[in-house]
């Protein structure tokens, strides 16, 4: 990773093996001096960063760089897009063409306008148009036509310290201990997949936006946005972001044109940190589509994807368990919400309603403006919440899960919801590593991803809602638990496949606390559905306790169990109402007590 100072990058290097670099550097010098002058950092106002990312030069007056940047500072607003509400106002940015090391002067310029920011389905690109103020605007950098294979290249950005990598040591080596400044990496194009191109430059956070540039030709062959540390990094291809710049200025366009391509699990990317997205590695198919979903604040590991731009980790993910530590939250307005239907009582039929519980504690129930009106229940996509205003987490969350329908989508980026108070939720605090906890789904993100593209999407996005988690342990994902609503589903009516599940925290007075948060215990849960057997509406209670998990003073391991309840038991220890499922529960409690649960062959639907 070289320094760039005046322009030129400082040809220093500590391994014999990548003296190479310098003959081949050395001799595409003329052209990096101008695409360096082109490069700069994206710098906020009203944000709680001073910066996010890279971008560089398209047009006179065009900035590119990627979507999940933009996002941190725009949205869509009526017929284009609109700067988001910052600490006192509208959030303000602008891109420094400097940054160097050991160099103090700046040369920045105004975001006036964000002319596209690309929606989930097409490919990490967003454009802004510069203010021009006079002198020392550089010249754009050329796009290049067809990528090439085994070409010579460098990546040109910023990138910025990320204190989750394993190894601090190696990266400090590798970077010099030099972050957030304009720095240079020489590699290779290893490969094109359709509109990806994959590179091997070394990439951090904040290289999000970074432009990579041709060594035999000096143009941008593509626009950096996802990697992985030490094994391979990601860029939308120079000829789609030249498609997407002429559709843009053409009249405008929202969707892409290109051919779906699925990046490798877990590659990375966020703000100043790197996401992730699921998939099986970059393979062109299917519809016009962009399937690499990038959440905005993700970890980096060494064995790992991880996405260009600096924040907080996300690993593997489970049905019920999402690990995930400090995030930038994705905000919108409450105006976004209000065509959210929200859980259906009449989803398994207007024989078979089934309503949404009562908490007995109403003065614990959290009241929201709804659009002018006082409300209590959060509406998402296919389900709905309820949140304790003492414990800032949900009393539950309701779902329609419709198994004929179900659709498998990628993890998005965790999000607050702007209707109720950012206090009112937990984003931060009690989240992260070891021995923090996993931010847990109270909904399971998968159960109302299901009809219409459009809308599976959306509620896919809404699961990521911090309302819908509450903390658990990280390993809080195994035993039957995790199979309960698949379990239901095959025993629901066949010709539907529907069930309803509600499933919340017991919130105890003397629950542990740990990073300043009262930690729930135990959980419980209920299902309903139509029984294919008897034909008739069932509801079942379960219970699940991470308790073994906690010491007096600190974390231990245990095991999580499951066992099967009485509706009217949770009821009773949760302090609500199911308003009549209690006498729909075929559940008979042996005399001996409650028995855990080891086999979904013991529970009782009838």
């Amino acid at each position: 990773m070289l320094t760039i100072r005046r322009d030129a990058a400082q040809l220093t290097f500590t391994d014999p093996e990548s003296e190479v670099w310098r003959t081949r550097l050395s001799a595409a010098s003329e052209a990096l001096v101008r695409a360096a002058r082109a490069v700069g950092r994206i710098e906020v106002t009203g944000h709680d960063a001073a910066w996010l990312g890279t971008g560089w030069l398209l047009a006179s007056d065009i900035v590119v760089t990627n979507r999940h940047v933009a996002r941190e500072f725009g949205r869509a607003g009526g017929a284009g897009f609109v700067f988001r509400q910052g600490f006192f106002g509208p959030m303000t940015a602008s891109i420094d063409f400097l940054e160097e090391a050991d160099r103090p002067e700046d040369l920045t310029f105004a975001i006036s306008r964000i002319l596209h920011i690309e929606d989930d389905a097409g490919p990490d690109i967003a454009l802004l148009r510069v203010q021009q103020t006079g002198a020392g605007m550089s010249a754009p950098i050329p796009l290049s036509e067809a990528p090439v294979a085994d070409d010579l290249l460098a990546v040109i950005g910023y990138p910025a310290r990320d204190s989750r990598i394993p190894d601090q040591a190696l990266m400090d080596k590798i970077y010099g201990d030099i972050y957030d400044k304009k720095r240079l990496a020489p590699g290779r194009l290893t490969r094109t997949e359709g509109p990806v191109i994959l590179h091997d430059c070394s990439t951090l956070g904040g290289n999000s936006g970074s432009v990579v540039v041709s060594l035999t030709t000096g143009e941008a062959v593509g626009l950096h946005f996802a990697g992985r540390f030490l094994k391979s990094n990601f860029a939308v291809a120079a000829p789609v972001v030249k498609q997407r710049l002429g559709a843009v200025l053409g009249g405008g366009v929202r969707r892409p044109r290109q051919p779906a391509v699925t990046v490798d699990p877990g590659v990375d990317a966020g703000v100043r940190g790197e996401t992730r997205a699921d998939g099986p590695g970059p393979v062109a198919a299917g519809p016009p589509r962009f399937t690499a979903v990038v959440p905005l604040r993700v970890t980096v590991e060494l064995a790992d994807p991880h996405w260009d731009n600096a924040s907080a980790p996300v690993t593997a993910t489970s049905p019920v368990t999402e690990v995930d530590a400090d995030e930038v939250v994705v905000e919108g307005v409450a105006a976004d919400y209000t065509d959210r239907a929200g859980f259906s009582e009449a989803f398994l039929g207007a024989e078979a309603p089934v309503a949404l519980p009562v908490v007995a504690d109403q003065d614990d129930v959290l009241v929201f403006d709804d659009n002018g009106s006082s409300g209590t229940v959060l509406k998402y996509d296919h389900f709905s919440v309820v949140m304790s205003k003492k414990r800032r987490m949900c009393h539950y969350s309701a779902v329609n899960i419709d198994g004929k329908q179900l659709i498998r989508l990628p993890r998005p980026g965790w999000r607050q919801d702007p209707r109720i108070p950012k206090g009112a939720q937990i984003s931060a605090e009690c989240y992260g590593n070891p021995p923090k906890f996993s931010r847990g789904h109270m909904t399971r993100r998968e159960d109302p991803v299901w009809g219409s593209p459009a809308t599976a999407a959306r509620a896919n996005s809404d699961t990521m809602h911090v309302t819908n988690v509450v903390p658990q342990m990280q390993t809080f994902n195994g035993g039957v638990w995790l199979g309960l609503e698949e379990y239901a589903l095959r025993n629901a009516r066949q010709d539907r496949m529907r069930i309803s599940v509600i499933t919340g925290p017991f919130l105890e007075e003397d629950d542990p606390v740990r990073f300043g948060v009262p930690i729930p215990v135990d959980f419980w849960k209920v299902i309903v559905f139509v029984h294919d057997a008897t034909g008739a509406l069932t509801a079942t209670g379960y219970s699940m306790s991470q308790r073994d998990f906690f010491a007096e003073e600190e974390f231990v391991f245990g095991r999580f169990k499951t066992a099967q309840r009485r509706i009217e038991w949770i009821e009773r220890r949760a302090g609500l109402s199911f308003r009549g499922l209690a006498d729909l529960d075929p559940f008979r409690e042996p005399e001996s007590g409650v028995t855990e649960l080891h086999d979904f062959s013991e529970i009782q639907f009838v």
